[in-house]
């Protein structure tokens, strides 16, 4: 068997961006964020290349944005991304969103906004049985009833949740 070859955030960063800057040419780029979790330990690393920092859900409510320091977008060349560290606690979890979410125009006009999104994630938050999969099915639907049906720009929604020990790759979601 051969030994397991451990590639960091950093360079998997470049690797993205040497890519796209070689198929693309200097005129494209592609927004991005990359994240690393260990399982066992809760520790994250993130490279936040050109989007809104994600949201760290604690007990069903939305905490603070998980800070990080933005890097360029991926195509750009240039310098390693800076990677910033969080210590993410059993039942957290992380939620990663695209700017069509929130700079969706809603009510003549005005962006739908961080604020909007945070209140419609806590909404959710306040019935805990649901658990992750129910609240990845009702957030989508939710956020587009909020924005009157509108979706002009790409809205993309990741989110995780880290459940405090090591992922048992065998284990089925309820």
């Amino acid at each position: 068997m051969a030994p397991r070859v451990f590639i960091s955030l950093a360079e998997k960063y470049r690797f993205m961006d040497d890519a796209i800057s070689r198929q693309f040419g200097p005129d494209h780029f592609v927004t991005a964020q990359l994240m690393h979790l260990n399982t066992a330990t809760g520790e994250i690393e993130l490279v936040n290349a050109g989007h809104a920092a994600p949201l760290l859900i604690r007990n069903g409510q939305v905490e603070r944005q998980l800070e990080s320091a933005t890097t360029l977008p991926a195509g750009f060349g240039g310098e390693l991304p800076r990677i910033k560290q969080h210590t993410l606690r059993p039942g957290d979890r992380v939620l990663c969103y695209t700017d069509g979410i929130i700079e969706e125009r809603v009510d003549g006009g005005e962006p739908f906004g961080e604020e909007r999104l945070i209140g419609c994630v806590n909404r959710l938050g306040e019935d805990p049985s649901q658990g992750l999969r129910a609240d990845l099915r009702r957030l989508p639907h939710t956020l587009k009833q909020e924005r009157d049906g509108r979706t002009c720009d790409d809205a993309t929604l990741f989110m995780i949740e880290w459940c405090g020990r090591a992922a048992d790759p065998l284990a089925v979601l309820d």
